[in-house]
């Protein structure tokens, strides 16, 4: 009869480290996430500007990060408006157009930006376009 080993063999082709290899490649891993947290995150200048009946908001000029997508800015004026999520908002680049929700806010800026900013007309009716 043949006997039964208790120990596993890895596989042949299977990647495995020693202990000693995958401490330095998690200490790595670590050293890499920390660095990317520290990273600031490009931000654009947006302006928003009340049309029509709309509260004038105290504070008009934030910087937001580049990377968000038009939908965070509109959850953000919201939030700074204190609308609820079914009182109409109707938001606007330049006076001229609705962005799509998806689009970046780094895009809108790149294509759209005056005098440094990314102009952000909102409005509680329909106000253009």
């Amino acid at each position: 009869m043949s006997q039964v080993s208790d120990q596993t063999t890895p596989r042949q082709g299977a990647n495995t480290l020693p202990t000693s290899e995958r401490q330095e490649v998690s200490e790595e891993v670590l050293k890499a996430l920390e660095t990317y947290k520290k990273k600031d995150s490009p931000k654009v200048v947006v302006r928003f500007k009340g049309v029509g009946n709309a509260p004038i908001m105290k504070q008009n000029v934030y910087k937001i990060i580049a990377t968000n997508r038009f939908q965070a800015v509109i959850h953000f004026l919201r939030k700074e408006l204190g609308w609820q999520k079914g009182e109409p908002l109707f938001l606007y680049i330049n006076s001229t157009f609705s962005p799509a929700p998806d689009d970046t806010v780094l895009n809108l800026y790149k294509s759209f930006s005056t005098e440094g900013y990314l102009i952000v007309n909102y409005s509680t009716t329909p106000a253009w376009g």
